[in-house]
């Protein structure tokens, strides 16, 4: 028996994402509907539909959407009917979905306030599977003079260098520092190590006249900043 592949124009026409899409707009198109028109062609004797529909099903930790952003390349390709082609289209769309999240809230973007903090960072890190931490330098007025990750740690901690820090700070000429790092658990409560590792840059801070304006924990979708509990 010679084996199909089946492509989005041969589904009947009432089951066609692109004519759906043109008849009631993208919000009719289902999760899967929408990640066939970007994958165009199924798998043997499958529906690109329905090859969607396994790849939102792939993560049983994670499923739907929010999957794309905890795979990798190997894991994607281990499904069957994704390549090499397909896996780099499906991780590039979760990749543009993070700096079109990002992009939407830089225009008004103001770096005085946990929460612009928080939701500037968010999609970039809530989905990360190892802690990383990020060091924001601000300017007099807040605004960002550089950002960079100066640490990846294993999922339960991370090592951070008061020195590296701050001569970075001295460096780009910074009046504030704000520290970023992710809960890969999802729940940005802070450990004993974060608010020791806090109080230990405020010190440092303090006494080289660059501020520690916060620190704040990414979990998921959510985040704690240890200035408004008191920490700093």
């Amino acid at each position: 028996m010679i084996e199909k592949y089946y492509t989005v124009k041969e589904l009947p026409v009432s089951e066609r994402p692109y004519e759906k899409y043109e008849k009631s707009g993208p919000s009719a198109l289902s999760d899967a509907e929408l990640l066939a028109i970007i994958i165009r062609s199924g798998s043997r004797n499958e529906r690109s539909v329905d090859l969607a529909t396994r790849v939102l099903g792939y993560s049983g930790s994670y499923p739907g959407l929010i999957g794309l952003n905890h795979m990798n390349m190997n894991e994607l390709q281990s499904i069957k009917g994704i390549g090499r082609v397909k896996a780099i289209q499906l991780l590039c769309i979760a990749e543009l979905t993070k700096r079109m999240a990002k992009a939407t809230n830089e225009g008004r973007l103001k770096m005085n306030t946990p929460e612009a903090v928080a939701h500037y960072y968010m999609q970039d890190m809530r989905h990360l599977s190892r802690e990383r931490v990020l060091l924001i330098m601000l300017d007099s007025k807040s605004k960002i003079l550089k950002d960079m990750i100066i640490s990846t740690g294993t999922i339960n901690s991370s090592l951070l260098s008061p020195r590296e820090i701050f001569l970075n700070a001295l460096k780009y000429e910074a009046v504030f520092v704000i520290l970023l790092h992710n809960h890969p658990s999802g729940d940005p409560t802070p450990s004993m190590e974060d608010i020791q590792i806090t109080k230990r840059m405020k010190e440092a801070g303090n006494l080289i006249g660059i501020k520690l304006m916060d620190h704040i924990i990414i979990g998921d979708n959510k985040y704690i900043s240890l200035s408004e509990q008191g920490y700093i």
